[in-house]
C-alpha cells in the first residue's frame, strides 16, 4: 500500500462525501455561526457549494478526508505544516517529549526543552537577540508591540494597508487587511494607529515611503509593523528598496521596525526569513506558523538593547507578559525538531528551486482569460483572477479535483499557494494541469 505524502489526488464521488456531511451537520450545530455564514456567502458568490471537506489524516503534502479521498495540500494548513504534515522527526519529538514531560511550571520553573528552543531561536539571526515565546503569530506580534511601547515610550503604531497580523486586540488595531475586522471592536482598540499604503509596485514606492515619513515625523510612532511580503493581503512582493528605506526612516525617527515573518519565515521564500532578501536584521522579528511543524508555538525576537526595556519595566515586580502554555514542552520539542528538519533537508533551498519552477509554469497562464497576475517568491505564490466569483469557483473546482487552496486578498480574488516545502515536482505539475482545467470551466 502506498503511503501518504507524495501521492497524486484520488477522489471518488462527490466532495465532500457522505461521511463528511454527517460531520458538517454536527459542525453547523456547534460552530460559531459567523464561520457558517462565511461559507454561505462564498457559495452565493461562486455559485458552488462551499461545504468543507473534513480532514482525517495527513502526511507530507497529502491530506485524507473522512471519506477516504486523498488531496494534495497547497496550503500546508495555512503554512503551519511547511516541513510537511506529520513529519516523522517532528512526530517522534512530540511522542518522546509527551512521554517524558508534558508540562512544566511556565516561566517560574521552565522545562529544559524550552530553554533549548530559546537558545536555538536566538542563534538564527546575526545580531544578539532575546526571545519571547507564545502560541500563535498573533501572540508574537502582541509581544513585539508591547516591547516597542516599553522601549520607546510611544503608543503610536504605523502599519500598512493590506497587512494581516492576527486578531488579538493589539494586532487587531494594526490590521490593515480589512476595516471589517476592526469595526465591531473599535472602541476597545488602540486609537493611535495610522496606516500607510503598502507599495505593491515600483510606481507606488515613493507614495508609500512619503506616507511613512509623514507618520513618523511627529515622534508619536513607537512601532512600524510590516510584512516583508504582503501575504494574506494578496501576495504582493514590494520593491527591493522598500524595506531598507523603511528601516532607515525608523532609525532616523527613533521608532522600532517590527517585521512580521509569521507567514514568510522558515524557508518559505527561499531563505530562512523573508527580510534577508532585502535588509538587515530588524529591531523585532515575529515568528509563528511553520515554527512548530504543526504544533502551536511562536516567538518574538528582539535586539538585546530593545528587550532590555522589559527588565527596566518589570524591576523586581511581577512578570509583565507571560502565559501558562508559553514555551510548552511538547511544542518546544516540535519546534526544535522542525528547525532540524529545515536545516538537514535544505528546505529553504528546495523552496527556492521548486518555487522558480512553479512560477515559470504558472507564468505561462497569464494570457488565459480571467488571469490578471502571478506574484510571489519561493513557495509563496499568488494567482490573481479578475473577480472573486471566478477565484472562488476555481478553488472549488480545484478541490473537487483533489487540490486544496485558500483565498487571499480583501475580496478573495487571489488563489494563495503555500504548499509544504517537501511537496514533489510531480504534485506541483499535477496542480498546474488541474488549474488549467479549472480555469477553463470558469471562463
Amino acid at each position: 500500500m502506498e503511503l501518504l505524502g507524495s501521492l497524486p489526488p484520488r477522489i471518488s464521488g462527490s466532495v465532500p462525501g457522505r461521511v463528511a456531511h454527517t460531520w458538517i451537520d454536527q459542525l453547523a450545530r456547534a460552530e460559531c455561526p459567523a464561520l457558517t455564514l462565511r461559507r454561505a456567502r462564498r457559495q452565493e458568490l461562486s455559485g458552488a457549494s462551499h461545504d468543507p471537506v473534513v480532514w482525517a489524516r495527513a502526511a507530507g503534502a497529502n491530506v485524507q478526508d473522512v471519506d477516504g479521498n486523498i488531496y494534495v495540500d497547497l496550503s500546508a494548513g495555512f503554512g503551519a505544516a511547511s516541513v510537511g504534515h506529520a513529519h516523522p522527526r517532528v512526530v517522534g519529538a512530540v511522542q518522546e517529549q509527551s512521554a517524558r514531560l508534558m508540562h512544566a511550571l511556565g516561566d517560574l520553573q521552565p522545562a529544559d526543552v524550552k530553554i533549548g528552543l530559546l537558545s536555538r531561536l536566538c542563534a538564527l539571526v546575526s545580531e544578539p537577540v532575546r526571545a519571547i515565546l507564545g502560541l500563535s503569530g498573533s501572540d508574537a506580534v502582541e509581544a513585539a508591540l508591547k516591547t516597542a511601547m516599553l522601549h520607546t515610550g510611544r503608543s503610536g503604531i504605523l502599519a500598512f494597508e493590506g497587512g494581516y497580523h492576527g486578531l488579538m486586540y493589539g494586532p487587531l488595531a494594526a490590521c490593515g487587511f480589512s476595516s471589517a475586522f476592526r469595526g465591531p471592536f473599535a472602541a476597545q482598540l488602540n486609537p493611535h494607529v495610522v496606516f500607510a499604503p503598502y507599495p505593491k509596485t515600483t510606481e507606488q514606492l515613493s507614495a508609500s515611503l512619503r506616507a511613512a515619513a509623514d507618520a513618523l515625523a511627529g515622534d508619536r510612532i513607537g512601532a512600524v509593523l510590516v510584512e516583508p511580503i504582503l501575504g494574506r493581503g494578496g501576495v504582493y512582493v514590494p520593491p527591493r528598496e522598500f524595506l531598507p528605506e523603511l528601516q532607515a526612516l525608523c532609525r532616523k525617527r527613533g521608532a522600532l521596525l517590527v517585521v512580521d515573518e509569521v507567514m514568510t519565515g522558515f524557508g518559505r521564500t527561499g531563505r530562512m526569513f523573508g527580510f534577508e532578501h532585502d535588509m538587515e536584521t530588524p529591531d523585532l522579528l515575529c515568528l509563528g506558523k511553520a515554527l512548530g511543524g504543526g504544533m502551536p508555538v511562536s516567538a518574538c525576537l528582539g535586539r538585546n538593547e530593545v528587550m532590555a526595556a522589559w527588565a527596566e519595566a518589570s524591576g523586581t515586580g511581577p512578570a509583565l507578559h507571560t502565559g501558562t502554555f508559553f514555551g510548552h514542552p511538547v511544542s518546544a520539542a516540535a519546534a526544535l525538531a522542525t528547525l532540524e528538519v529545515l536545516h538537514n533537508e535544505r528546505l529553504a533551498e528546495r523552496a527556492r528551486a521548486l518555487g522558480a519552477q512553479l512560477f515559470d509554469a504558472l507564468s505561462r497562464l497569464r494570457e488565459r482569460p480571467g488571469v490578471r497576475a502571478i506574484r510571489g517568491r519561493g513557495l509563496l505564490i499568488g494567482i490573481e483572477l479578475d473577480s472573486p466569483e471566478r477565484s472562488l469557483a476555481c478553488m472549488r473546482a480545484l478541490l473537487e479535483r483533489g487540490y486544496i487552496t485558500v483565498p487571499a486578498g480583501a475580496d478573495a480574488r487571489v488563489i494563495s499557494l503555500t504548499p509544504p516545502l517537501c511537496i514533489s515536482s510531480d504534485q506541483l505539475a499535477g496542480f498546474v494541469s488541474a488549474l488549467i482545467e479549472s480555469l477553463g470551466m470558469n471562463a
